[in-house]
């Protein structure tokens, strides 16, 4: 247990002190904030940009249907053919042309509308002109056909249905994708940090085993020792790593909420006048739908199964890096790998998203393999805590197997060289 314990220390201090890793443990948060605000702003920007579009209306029926908006203008043209409409429009640079063909029959007048415009036209731009047209076309339709506009518009009705679980708490609309967002980012940063820690673990095999550095390390440390040292160091660096992560993440979201005034902390549930002022303004809802998210069950969560899966990924990265000889010879080894946790990935963002108390998604958020991502994808949505458990349980014990077999391929592979392994002889190292 010795040699176990300076194995697990000397790899944990040649990851926390390496520069890289100082480095991007400090800037990742401030680059993903940034990121976050550079979208938000740029987004802002293109949302401010005034695009005039030319109307050409041969009918006269539109002409009280294309008010100006903030962002979108319209420039009736009149008395001129379509030709000289369309070089206006050009020589103008307008954002394009509508062009609205005089007609005797109404029915027909939907197909012939047309939009001309150098190069593509801007998706929102065409929707707005769309439900403008559809509006007035279809109440000039009615009024020929003798309906009374005025009783259809007295008739029509809004239902806004309210959420609430059989507990009287109130939600919002939004409930579901907030949900699925934050357990979608849980899911995939662990598949990510899963695969960059456990990479690292395979190429510090391989380095070691090139350099001919493993062969006076074995000398005094057995091989399962070495091996599970590196896992062990590699995955507490990277839980180091993550609670920073953490630590600034929160530091950041204090400052953000104080600059824009926003509390995420309501220290009780909101009345139906506030939950009715929250649902007008949109953005009160959703925080009052984070701040009812499970964090503390998700952080505590993330952290586990991050060991668990690091755990049981890095073993069998670890075991592919004793066998070959270079990091060229794992990409036959590495498609398995892959395979379990993009399956997850599908599988939390089509069916837990869908149903995630669904048998797909509780089936999957119990086998080992895909687990971790599958179960950190539910969490947000509800799940009853003997389910968790069960689920790490099963992860854990799942390690212990597969890191028997790993140990086997390493302690015969890690003294292997100039020889590409194949899966038959991976099989054989097994018996040894």
């Amino acid at each position: 247990m010795k040699n176990l314990r300076l194995i697990i220390k000397r790899e944990f201090n040649s990851r926390v002190r390496n520069k890289s890793f100082i480095v991007m443990t400090i800037l990742s948060p401030l680059i993903l904030v940034g990121m976050i605000f550079l979208v938000v702003y740029l987004s802002g920007l293109n949302s401010e940009e005034v695009r005039t579009v030319a109307v050409l209306d041969e009918t006269q029926l539109f002409v009280k249907a294309f008010d100006d908006t903030e962002n979108l203008k319209f420039k009736q043209l009149t008395d001129i053919d379509l030709e000289a409409a369309k070089t206006i429009s050009e020589t103008s640079e307008y954002h394009g042309l509508l062009y609205i063909p005089k007609t005797q029959d109404l029915t027909q007048l939907d197909k012939n509308i047309q939009f001309f415009i150098e190069g593509s036209p801007s998706v929102s731009t065409i929707q707005s002109i769309e439900r403008r047209l559809n509006s007035n076309l279809t109440n000039l339709k009615l009024e020929n056909d003798g309906v009374d506009l005025v009783k259809i518009e007295t008739s029509k009705t809004n239902v806004d249905i309210k959420i609430e679980n059989y507990q009287g708490e109130q939600t919002s609309k939004m409930s579901s994708w907030i949900k699925a967002i934050f357990g979608g980012a849980a899911g995939y940063l662990l598949m990510m940090f899963i695969i960059i820690y456990g990479n690292m673990v395979m190429r510090s095999v391989i380095e070691e085993k090139t350099n001919r550095i493993i062969e006076i390390i074995i000398s005094s440390v057995k091989p399962y020792h070495l091996m599970m040292g590196k896992i062990i160091g590699t995955s507490l660096a990277g839980v180091t790593q993550f609670l920073i992560w953490v630590v600034l993440g929160g530091i950041l979201m204090v400052i953000a909420t104080s600059v824009f005034g926003l509390n995420l902390e309501p220290s009780t549930m909101p009345s139906q006048e506030m939950m009715d002022q929250a649902n007008a303004s949109g953005m009160q809802a959703v925080l009052y739908d984070i701040a009812r998210l499970p964090i503390a069950t998700l952080i505590i969560s993330f952290l586990i199964f991050f060991i668990g899966g690091y755990f049981l990924y890095s073993s069998i990265y670890a075991a592919i890096g004793a066998a070959v000889d270079n990091e060229t010879d794992t990409q036959q080894f590495m498609f398995p790998i892959i395979i379990p946790l993009m399956l997850a990935m599908y599988v939390g963002f089509f069916a837990v998203i869908e149903n995630p108390h669904g048998s797909v998604a509780v089936i999957f958020s119990h086998i080992p393999l895909t687990s971790p991502i599958v179960m950190l994808m539910r969490i947000p949505f509800g799940v009853p805590w003997w389910e968790i458990l069960i689920s790490m349980l099963l992860l854990f014990a799942t390690f212990a197997l597969v890191v028997w077999f790993a140990a086997k391929i390493y302690r015969v592979g890690i003294l292997m060289y100039g020889k590409k392994p194949t899966y038959k002889e991976l099989y054989k190292w097994l018996k040894y």
